[in-house]
């Protein structure tokens, strides 16, 4: 036994000093509205996911992984400082093209706790978290060297008009009216605008390869955060990936994904640096099951984006890391909140001075040990003091004190999910064993449980000490839009918005 533990020792101090001599890499990969079933690696029949099913089966895939909101910027707000949404203020909803508020710039984000290591930082897809007055929220304000992307979801824009696949087919729906067309920015420069969803990853790929390419060479360590659109309505796909997979507009554009994926890859292999690269994944919230098959799939999990159902915030998670982290499955809880404080600690860097809702994932990355975290707290789409937390997870029961359907979530045969199933309290709180019952689907009886009983005086107590704990920031979204901010490559031209074109 003593020699076990000698032998494990050495192999810490390994890992340790070889993180300290040569500081690792990262590439945070992060899906946009893709629900838990939609990976083939996930169990979805018709998928076509070659290169995440690689990471999956080479890597660790989480099954009880959670983000921290039912919709957008929410969600990449607590992804990228660690804290939840409600302290940094995006809430409530999702932010726009001319949304005065954004991202606080004394947040701090995961490449502004990297940049005193002297690591290159990139990020390249939806931002989502403000543009702001002259740039003011964008990515190279928040620690980022490079940037190249849209800065909110690409539906913000008038799209029936738009080639979304080839030779011309046009993207399915009307998205926003009244608003600019979607800019492609590089930096804080307009590129293009409308962008050219036909050539958009290849642009991405292009941006990627580069910086990897040219960080590797420079043997400096990097950081590549990439958001992507996919597969957030409208779906697009350029000529390598439209029409190749069997589920149609919807696994085409997951496919495109998929195939940038293996692009970043093999750059990481082809630069010799993959064995030193941490490759994150996961997804900002669930499937728009509205959009019915253009919209994803939970799985076996209840409703989707929205809602504060399983199907709503448990994603998809795949951590890869060769030579580092062994192949399997892990049941432990985790989540986004938790990205940020790994990442500090491997890669040595100091946590920002503020309260962090995360916790490290080192011992399950590495050790494929237990979890830190033992509990997660789920808040709506406007999350209020008033009513606190929606719906709490300890251990592998969650309680819901208020459940609602959502318009994002309507069309699904479950009366739960759907817009018309009002907010509604729940005093006891429903009670479910996510082990037993992942579905959310038979609420425990309490009657004759003095178990169960114990638990819910437990669960009670946790609320109460939390909401206690919480503080809420100003919220950015309230602040409301100005015409005038929306990106615009010719800011003078008139009339606004349907002039904004280069």
């Amino acid at each position: 036994m003593r020699m076990g533990r000698s032998r494990f020792a050495y192999f810490n101090i390994l890992f340790l000093c070889s993180c300290a001599a040569s500081p690792p890499n990262f590439v945070l990969l992060f899906a946009d509205d893709l629900g838990f079933g939609d990976l083939g690696c996930y169990g979805h029949p018709t998928s076509l996911t070659p290169n995440l099913d690689r990471l999956a089966a080479a890597g660790l895939r989480f099954t009880d992984f959670y983000c921290t909101s039912p919709v957008c910027s929410p969600s990449r707000a607590s992804l990228l400082t660690g804290r939840y949404q409600t302290r940094s203020g995006i809430y409530p909803g999702v932010l726009y093209p001319g949304s005065i508020g954004g991202l606080p710039l004394n947040e701090t984000t995961i490449a502004e706790v990297l940049k005193p290591l002297g690591y290159a930082t990139a990020a390249m897809g939806k931002w989502h978290l403000g543009v702001g007055s002259n740039g003011t929220f964008l990515p190279t304000r928040q620690g980022f060297d490079q940037y190249l992307g849209v800065p909110y979801s690409h539906d913000m824009g008038p799209c029936h008009n738009l080639t979304c696949f080839p030779p011309d087919v046009k993207c399915f729906g009307l998205c926003d009216v009244g608003t600019v067309m979607v800019p492609l920015m590089h930096n804080e420069v307009i590129k293009q605008q409308p962008v050219d969803f036909l050539d958009l990853e290849r642009a991405y790929s292009d941006f990627a390869i580069n910086f990897i390419t040219t960080a590797a060479m420079k043997k400096q360590p990097f950081f590549l955060y990439y958001p992507s659109h996919h597969t957030h309505y409208p779906q697009y796909a350029g000529p390598g990936a439209a029409g190749r997979s069997l589920r149609g507009p919807f696994g085409d554009a997951l496919l495109e994904f998929d195939n940038t994926i293996g692009n970043l890859l093999a750059t990481l292999e082809k630069t010799g640096v993959i064995n030193n690269t941490l490759v994150l994944f996961t997804s900002d919230n669930g499937p728009e099951l509205m959009r019915m098959s253009r919209g994803g799939n939970a799985g076996p999990l209840k409703c989707g984006k929205g809602t504060t159902y399983e199907g709503g915030m448990r994603e998809p998670a795949i951590a890869f890391w060769p030579g580092t982290i062994r192949p399997g499955v892990t049941h432990e809880m985790a989540s986004t909140l938790d990205v940020l404080p790994t990442i500090a600690s491997l890669a040595g860097a100091k946590l920002p001075q503020v309260q962090l809702d995360g916790v490290d994932m080192t011992e399950i990355l590495i050790k494929q040990g237990q979890s830190k975290r033992e509990t997660m707290m789920f808040y709506p789409t406007d999350p209020s003091e008033m009513y606190g937390l929606f719906a709490l997870r300890v251990g592998k029961y969650k309680a819901h004190f208020y459940t609602r359907g959502a318009t994002h979530s309507s069309t699904t045969p479950d009366q739960d999910c759907q817009v018309l199933a009002v907010l509604k309290a729940h005093d006891p709180p429903l009670i479910f064993d996510l082990e037993a019952d992942p579905s959310e689907n038979y609420p425990l009886p309490l009657e004759g449980r003095p178990d169960l009983q114990a638990l819910l005086e437990r669960i009670k107590k946790i609320k109460g000490q939390f909401e206690a704990s919480m503080v809420f920031g100003e919220s950015q979204i309230s602040k409301g839009t100005d015409l005038e901010l929306e990106p615009c490559c010719n800011p003078e031209c008139r009339p606004k918005p349907t002039c904004c074109k280069c």
